[in-house]
């Protein structure tokens, strides 16, 4: 422990997002990443969880969690962390800011014309107890730091920062109406024009909202993607 506590910080600028593999345990490696962070998470899981089967939750779970994924990857963002039925994803380059906005409103798009369809047709208790899978996406860009915690063989990365901090609390927001994708000001300042305007109008609504006990202007959406 005093080695782990006392041993200072050997930080590098990343040019990539790094892997496992790519920070050391011991040492007290980190790497500095200019990025934005995207965490999605299933909305009404502990409904999901009481109310069907531990098999019926688990095939909505991976559904989603695989879907989601999948459409991060599509937009370039690197899936660092899985935590129950929430994903993490982190872009980095030019367009992440974009590229991470157009994922979140893929997703929206994804989980209500294709996941519950499919999932109504294998698993009709779900449509007939009401369940819709839908995921809420927080997005937030920033400094932050890449690290390794855990033991030898049962280690994984951590992201420390104000930015992965923020886009999780956003994804936490539960809104009444079709909300699904929360923005912090400064991504949405950064949004190319596709990412912002449809049809000549705004996609995304600004509000002031309490995060993570900070006051701050977010911008929401009820917008989606399609394929």
């Amino acid at each position: 422990m005093g080695k782990l506590v006392g041993t200072p910080w050997s930080v590098r600028n990343g040019t990539v997002v790094p892997d496992t593999d790519g920070v050391q345990l011991y040492s007290n490696d980190a790497v500095k990443l200019d990025a934005v962070y995207l965490y999605a998470d299933l909305l009404g899981s502990t409904a999901l969880a009481r109310d069907y089967t531990w098999q019926t939750a688990g095939k909505v779970i991976r559904a989603s969690l695989h879907t989601a994924s999948k459409i991060i990857k599509e937009y370039k963002g690197e899936i660092r962390s899985y935590d129950g039925d929430r994903v993490m994803g982190i872009f980095i380059g030019g367009s992440k800011n974009s590229n991470a906005a157009k994922a979140a409103l893929r997703i929206n798009y994804a989980l209500g014309n294709i996941v519950e369809p499919a999932l109504y047709t294998s698993l009709p208790t779900l449509k007939s107890g009401g369940y819709q899978p839908r995921m809420c996406v927080g997005i937030a860009s920033g400094e932050a730091v890449i690290a390794r915690a855990g033991v030898r063989g049962r280690s994984d990365l951590v992201s420390i920062g104000r930015a992965p901090n923020v886009a999780a609390k956003l994804s936490d927001i539960r809104e009444t109406g079709n909300y699904r994708t929360y923005i912090t000001k400064d991504v949405y300042k950064r949004l190319d024009e596709k990412s912002k305007i449809s049809k000549d109008v705004n996609m995304w609504e600004a509000r002031s909202a309490t995060v993570g006990g900070e006051q701050m202007t977010i911008y929401r959406s009820t917008y989606w993607w399609s394929f």
